[in-house]
């Protein structure tokens, strides 16, 4: 329970911009969905195994207090991390987690959202797909080279991204402004015929994220990064900027 905790905390909370989860377990799979406030950023992830103490629909909010409980040096040996569980309706839901340490005397509760609330609050979007110019595993090096070129330019709140032959390139600024642009993916295998804006902060904060990652990028101005943890695919959303 505390490895897919943490895992789903360094994936959402960590990022800075995604402060409230929605958890739904069917008898298939367990799905994380998250949205920032201005839609710039869409969270859709699927665990790789069913988590069978989330059942049903909750919420998780208060993130970096769940944060600071699963990093809290009472409870990193031998303590009792548990999904406590009630019943309303006849039906099994889960309440809270209880952290006790190992001999008892060092006791918290963290405790999730109700179906009603989370679902009247946090109003995701269901993504219908899009046809990607672009799929590819970004190299390390260019996440590096991009965290050097966004410092450079770091009063730009976004990059352009554009196709130059069979490059893939980012941009920032422009003819009036101070500029610079850098190949990310040499030959990167498609072709990109529009050139749109993405933020900085949210595309290079995801890139940072650990585990295995995949770029996915379409015309239709959406970008999808992927990030595989081990534990669970997540999925970001990425509307391009369009004023």
């Amino acid at each position: 329970m505390k490895d897919i905790l943490q895992d789903i905390v360094s994936h959402t909370h960590a990022l800075g911009f995604l402060s409230t989860l929605k958890v739904v377990t069917d008898e298939h799979n367990t799905t994380i969905q998250s949205i920032t406030d201005d839609r710039s950023v869409i969270l859709n992830a699927t665990t790789h195994e069913r988590i069978d103490d989330f059942t049903g629909t909750f919420g998780m909010a208060y993130l970096e207090k769940l944060n600071l409980l699963l990093k809290n040096p009472e409870y990193q040996e031998d303590a009792k991390i548990e999904i406590v569980k009630k019943q309303k309706d006849d039906q099994e839901y889960p309440a809270y987690i209880h952290f006790e340490n190992v001999i008892g005397d060092f006791q918290n509760d963290y405790r999730f959202i109700n179906k009603e609330i989370i679902d009247s609050n946090l109003k995701t979007f269901k993504f219908k797909g899009a046809n990607w110019q672009l799929d590819f595993q970004p190299p390390v090096a260019s996440i590096t080279r991009m965290k050097l070129m966004s410092a450079i330019h770091s009063e730009e709140p976004h990059f352009q991204v554009r196709s130059d032959e069979e490059n893939l390139v980012f941009s920032f600024g422009n003819d009036s402004t101070q500029s610079g642009e850098f190949v990310f993916k040499h030959k990167a295998g498609g072709k990109l015929n529009t050139k749109k804006k993405y933020p900085v902060l949210e595309v290079q904060s995801i890139l940072s994220l650990s585990g295995d990652s995949n770029i996915s990028i379409s015309d239709d101005g959406v970008m999808k990064i992927a990030i595989d943890s081990g534990l669970a695919t997540y999925e970001y959303i990425l509307p391009c900027h369009t004023k």
